[in-house]
């Protein structure tokens, strides 16, 4: 069964990366106004927050966001991402060292992009275990203030029943890699996400929106790694809630394959600019 779903991932990684190739080539010549991974990429004032783009659990920036980041820069951001947590840094597989110490390292990262940039904020757009990270930081780190919108895709917010997140990686054909840093260092950040860890019960207690930011959790009524699909939704104040198939009913989308799905894309755009939001036009993302 593995084996089967690291031969279908393989696939969908090698289709990504040629999308992401197409796009890319498009936009090459565009504006320093916008652009993936550019650091000379300057904000404009229709956007003027960079954004951040935080991997899932057992995967990298580059190959997490192989399709959104490009989409993204398409529509006029600066989009910048990076692969926080490698328990080795010669692996490029990431998220599995506790919580508490990527954060750490995702807060510098903000740092970096607005010193870069010259943003007063940034946005943060984040996937499972970086969704999580999107939440947990600027509440836990104290750069709330730093932050004007959060994207977040499938957050296992209250904890998961399913320890199984890792299988981002796993999915994104890391597999070998996955299993190595697995059986080597552990996977510190498995265990605080699950129902009752302590990453879990740290970002729980007490509001977890902070004032001034905006918030959006979209879920897939498919997933099968965040478990129930209700625990990434958070009821306060100032977030929006929504599930995938409340716009687009027979996308058979699942956790991974949030952030390969077009449909996911338009609404992530939306969530970050409300005011010249799109109709969705709706496409079947990977049932993975």
């Amino acid at each position: 069964m593995r084996n089967r779903f690291r031969r279908t991932a393989a696939g969908l990684f090698a289709a990504v990366l040629l999308a992401a190739s197409v796009t890319s080539a498009s936009t090459a010549s565009a504006a320093p106004s916008s652009g993936f991974d550019n650091w000379s990429c300057k904000p404009s004032a229709a956007h003027p927050n960079p954004l951040v783009l935080l991997h899932g659990l057992g995967g990298n920036g580059p190959g997490n966001y192989s399709y959104l980041g490009p989409f993204l820069a398409a529509k006029g951001y600066c989009a910048f991402t990076l692969t926080y947590g490698q328990a080795d840094p010669n692996i490029p597989v990431g998220g599995t060292v506790s919580i508490a110490r990527s954060s750490v390292e995702i807060a510098s990262f903000v740092q970096r992009v607005r010193a870069a940039t010259g943003a007063a904020k940034v946005d943060l757009v984040g996937h499972s275990e970086g969704a999580f990270q999107s939440l947990y930081g600027p509440k836990v780190r104290g750069y709330s203030g730093q932050v004007g919108k959060v994207v977040a895709l499938a957050p296992p917010t209250h904890g998961t029943t399913f320890a199984g997140l890792v299988s981002v990686g796993d999915y994104l054909g890391l597999g070998p890699l996955v299993d190595q840093v697995l059986q080597r260092f552990g996977c510190a950040a498995c265990d605080e996400l699950i129902v009752g860890g302590s990453a879990v019960k740290t970002l729980t207690t007490g509001p977890i929106a902070q004032s001034g930011t905006k918030y959006t959790v979209i879920a897939s009524r498919f997933d099968a790694l965040v478990t129930p699909h209700e625990t990434s939704f958070i009821r306060e104040p100032g977030v929006t809630n929504e599930y995938v198939q409340d716009t687009c009913p027979l996308d058979p989308v699942g956790h991974v394959g949030l952030a390969f799905d077009p449909t996911v894309a338009q609404l992530v755009a939306n969530a970050l600019d409300p005011a010249h939001a799109s109709r969705v036009v709706c496409a079947f993302g990977p049932p993975l």
